[in-house]
């Protein structure tokens, strides 16, 4: 049976993290680096945490932020900080919703669809219907606005690192699923032995690709609009915001350089230490013969942290298991008799009907008295030019992709070399590059109809790529070895493996770029540059233009049409893929 390579040795052939061949002094010394690293994190942190609180000032929160280049290192920590704790929430709920729409089959009919709708709903959106409720949770602190701004990243990040991971669960390996059950674990146990283990690899890489959204979206999260007011927080989105807004391409420049170190650095410290561990949880019987490598996860291994973890965290452990058994074990079946299983099917499926039908009227009574039906009908055909350019966009970009995501995968040595440029390049915030965009397209003559295709592009097109990197890096080397074994010309070995082995990655990659190409539309059919401003036709401009008047009503027009979009996408393209995905190219 296959197994996942969970030692905490590195594999065979590297002594670097095998604890049996570390010296006193090595591990001294990587003790020291790492009681560092833990108390510089928690001394940011309490540095940080005063100024996210502060209360607002009697001249009220500033719409701008200082462009004053020795305020770039401040913005960048305030930044990275908004992210990590949207990635955190994020991270919670990816757990909670995506088992719980794996594991209920009556709650996946509502939570998946209901998923799909989240994430066409654009992040002006979600500000627009929420940045209220903050503010007055948190009257006169700026902790409101913060709150709406890691909400606003949250929204950017959660849904796709949510499909990853029901999609982990749903192709869980059958022997597996069979030995927890034969084991009698609880849930519980069942849920961090197999369910997250198994979901590590692709995890990651989302969570990596959810990051590059935050980033993407961190201007229009860190300038907040409410009425005819803005809020601008210190960092370093709004710092681009307000540098551009002057027309000061040097300063936005100096920023993107500051962009470009954090990422560096975020990569060295956090994404190649966890795509290194990862490794361990691939299910294959060989390992590879070129293993990840990381400077800061050997520095981990050789110390003794994992020890004092566990003897700190044992107790807690013990604890929660001996809490979490109400909710039974794996395999427990309430038995029920088949005509009260379908007649309690049929009373949920009258249920949730009847709660969409009474929405949907009130939805049309309300844009009946409000605007018409004549506006609706005006976004539905913005709406279908925005769809056709994510059409072309999700095309062309799995087109090229595609090959690009599988070699990188497969092959750990180009892996080694490839994946940090990737992971720069997609955590990049691509909107950075926006005001010289503009300003070559206004040199240029060319139309931002066309334009705003390439704009969105360098935003989402990672999501198809991570997901194939990841799909192609949880092919078991045993099978890859075996088509050479077999003398299996190269397209062969395309044709019968490695397509089908990341056909439901690309599907995963494929949901989540396009519903990133939606969101991405809001800032890539409107771009500006000082005096310049670019608008293109589509559901995206109307949604920002809707939101710069204030007008509710069109922001609610623009978010119901986008959802519907990539909901009947989603119905019509990508659920008959997954499926098929599931049922003939599943690695089970």
């Amino acid at each position: 049976m296959n197994e996942f390579t969970i030692s905490r040795s590195s594999p065979a052939g590297t002594n670097a993290g095998n604890s049996d061949d570390v010296s006193t002094a090595r591990r001294v010394i990587s003790d020291c680096l790492v009681v560092a690293g833990i108390l510089a994190v928690f001394g940011l942190v309490g540095w940080l945490l005063p100024s996210v609180g502060a209360p607002i000032g009697p001249d009220g929160m500033p719409s701008t932020v200082s462009t004053d280049l020795r305020n770039l290192p401040y913005y960048a920590l305030r930044s990275v900080f908004r992210m990590a704790i949207a990635l955190i929430f994020s991270l919670v709920f990816t757990f909670v919703y995506g088992l719980a729409a794996a594991r209920s089959k009556r709650l996946g009919k509502v939570l998946i669809p209901l998923l799909d709708i989240l994430q066409s709903v654009p992040i002006l959106g979600f500000l627009s219907a929420t940045v209220a409720i903050w503010l007055a949770l948190f009257p006169g602190s700026e902790l409101g606005v913060e709150a709406a701004s890691i909400f606003a990243i949250f929204t950017s990040q959660a849904w796709n690192m949510t499909f990853s991971f029901h999609r982990s669960l749903l192709s869980e390996p059958q022997e597996l699923d069979e030995a927890v059950r034969n084991l009698r674990l609880t849930r519980w146990q069942r849920f961090w032995t197999l369910d997250v283990p198994n979901s590590m690899i692709p995890l990651i890489w989302n969570m990596m690709m959810s990051v590059g959204g935050g980033w993407f979206f961190l201007t229009a999260s860190e300038v907040i609009s409410v009425g005819n007011r803005d809020y601008a927080l210190p960092g370093i989105g709004s710092f681009v915001a307000t540098a551009s807004a002057e027309e000061k391409p040097g300063k936005v420049a100096c920023a993107i350089v500051t962009m470009v170190l954090i990422v560096v650095v975020i990569d060295v410290l956090v994404w190649k230490p966890l795509t290194a561990w990862a490794e361990k949880f691939r299910i294959t019987n060989n390992a590879s013969e070129t293993p990840k490598k990381s400077a800061v996860l050997t520095v981990i291994r050789q110390s003794h942290i994992d020890k004092w973890i566990a003897t700190l965290l044992t107790p807690i452990k013990d604890g929660l298991d001996r809490v979490m058994r109400v909710f039974g074990r794996t395999g427990a079946r309430w038995t029920a008799p088949a005509k009260r299983r379908r007649t309690g099917d049929l009373v949920f499926d009258v249920a949730v009907g009847a709660i969409v039908v009474f929405g949907a009227y009130q939805l049309l009574s309300s844009i009946a008295q409000k605007t018409g039906f004549d506006e609706l009908g005006h976004a539905f055909g913005l709406g279908f030019i925005t769809f056709l350019r994510v059409l072309l966009l999700t095309i062309v970009c799995s087109v090229i992709w595609v090959p690009i995501g599988a070699i990188v995968g497969m092959n750990p040595r180009i892996s080694r070399f490839a994946e940090p440029l990737v992971q720069v390049l997609s955590s990049f915030p691509a909107n950075f590059i926006f005001p010289f965009i503009t300003m070559w397209f206004v040199a240029w003559n060319i139309d931002i109809n066309w334009g705003s295709i390439l704009l969105m592009a360098l935003g989402t097109q990672w999501y198809i790529l991570f997901n194939v990197i990841a799909g192609a890096s949880a092919i078991p080397n045993d099978l890859l070895e075996m088509t050479h074994n077999m003398g299996l010309s190269t397209w062969m070995r395309w044709k019968k493996l490695i397509l089908p082995s990341v056909f439901g990655s690309w599907v995963t990659g494929g949901i989540t770029a396009a519903g990133g190409a939606w969101n991405a539309s809001i800032v890539s059919e409107v771009v500006s540059y000082g005096r310049h401003t670019l608008t293109a036709d589509g559901i995206g401009a109307y949604i920002t233009q809707a939101t710069a008047e204030n007008n509710g009503m069109k922001v609610l027009i623009g978010v119901v049409v986008m959802a519907v979009f990539v909901v009947g996408a989603n119905r019509l393209f990508w659920t008959p893929l997954e499926n098929l995905a599931d049922t003939r190219f599943a690695l089970n």
